[in-house]
């Protein structure tokens, strides 16, 4: 079982997948952003002069750090796993207040969130990808493995290119 745990090919399907989550979610909002700009609304916690940078912060981080994930860049798990925790607290929040409205993860009009609808849901979807990203960071550790730096990875397309 633990060199299951260890080989790359789980930590290649969970980064992957994660990255992939992030950056359609990310895309679905950038593509609506006046209807998530609405959902930060409900929660009442952004003032609303800076809902729609919010709206555009929120959603831009989501899909660059869902490229970087799928890329295996530095930097882009530790984004991921912060947005996480933000979300969860976030969650939290809105359960605490007894608020009855869409988490907003997957932007509006999504069959994903109209199917689990509410936040006591996406609050245990977010606690489950915690818990991938944890793994993440223990396989890398264990394994000694430091994703390419941003910079690296921009320096090689563009040696590839010439």
């Amino acid at each position: 079982m633990k060199n299951i745990l260890l080989s790359e090919t789980p930590y290649k399907i969970i980064r992957i997948a994660l990255g992939v989550i992030f950056f359609y979610s990310g895309f679905l909002k950038l593509t609506d952003l006046s209807s998530f700009k609405e959902v930060i609304s409900a929660f009442g916690i952004v003032p609303w002069q800076i809902r729609s940078f919010t709206a555009l912060l929120i959603s831009t981080s989501e899909f660059i750090a869902g490229i970087g994930l799928i890329l295996d860049i530095k930097g882009s798990l530790t984004a991921v796993f912060s947005m996480l925790i933000m979300f969860i607290i976030v969650l939290l929040y809105g359960i605490q207040m007894g608020f009855d409205i869409d988490c907003g993860c997957f932007g509006s009009d999504d069959p994903i969130g109209s199917a689990f609808h509410g936040l006591r849901s996406a609050f245990v979807r977010d606690v489950i990808l915690v818990f991938f990203t944890t793994y993440l960071f223990i396989w890398r550790k264990l394994t000694s493995f430091t994703p390419v730096s941003p910079f690296l990875y921009c320096k090689k397309l563009a040696y590839k290119k010439l």
